[in-house]
């Protein structure tokens, strides 16, 4: 549940605690764009909209500018660089250092068996570790479950480049009220088949049969993002892309 009406703040405003979510049982996580600041305080260090989820005793910073900074739990899309004996170097913007990867850390994965991926190669992670003195490290499995859970490599398909607000909202799992986009439901409403993996790096990977597919909903994406579409506008433009299809 995001706050009642929008919220800006700046960096270093002071934020009413009333404005912090709280929960039984859950710890507060803070977001992008949020630092606390010991005992108690916590600020912004970007401009943008406050956004509390209070299901989630969760909070953030939305806005689009800037550049991708790894936070622990976000889901990324990186690049395979290079590989090592154990890890692979993997970029996840062009602004950033360079991440790692083990090459055990996929489901199943042993010294025996692990996958060989070739530089270049696209892989879908979570973000392990992060600060500002070492490379992230990222992971292919769930460290509770030891599946994969929708995580590792990203064969065929492409890569889209996304602001980093469209890719939050994306991942949100209430955007349709939160961030309004809908655009990805709307094209598989009018029959395309395609799936996604968001990352929250500004990547959006989109995989199909068909290659026409790919390319329109890559379009579609770059188009809802520079445009900053509402609903309305997303309907209009999904229909319009199904017509030029044909």
């Amino acid at each position: 549940m995001a706050t009642a009406q929008p919220l800006y703040v700046l960096p270093g405003d002071t934020i009413d605690p009333s404005l912090i979510p709280t929960h039984k049982k859950l710890p507060l996580r803070l977001g992008p764009g949020l630092r606390h600041i010991p005992p108690s305080a916590i600020v912004p260090t970007v401009a943008g909209q406050l956004v509390a989820d209070h299901k989630k005793n969760s909070m953030w910073v939305e806005y689009n500018g800037g550049r991708y900074i790894p936070a622990p739990n976000d889901l990324v899309i990186g690049q395979i660089q290079r590989s090592a004996a154990d890890f692979y170097f993997m970029n996840l913007t062009p602004f950033t250092s360079n991440a790692t990867l083990p090459q055990l850390a996929f489901e199943g994965a042993t010294k025996k068996n692990r996958p060989q991926l070739a530089s270049g190669a696209l892989v879908y992670a979570r973000v392990v570790l992060a600060n500002r003195h070492m490379d992230p490290e990222l992971e292919c499995v769930s460290s509770s479950t030891g599946k994969a859970e929708g995580l590792g490599p990203l064969t065929g398909g492409m890569a889209f480049d996304v602001s980093l607000g469209l890719a939050r909202r994306l991942l949100m799992a209430r955007s349709r009220e939160e961030g309004k986009v809908e655009i990805l439901e709307l094209l598989g409403a009018e029959g395309l088949a395609f799936e996604t993996a968001v990352g929250r790096n500004g990547k959006v990977w989109v995989g199909s049969d068909s290659a026409k597919t790919i390319i329109l909903v890559g379009r579609a994406l770059r188009e809802t993002d520079d445009g900053k579409l509402d609903v309305d506008q997303q309907k209009k433009l999904a229909k319009r892309l199904i017509r030029e299809m044909k």
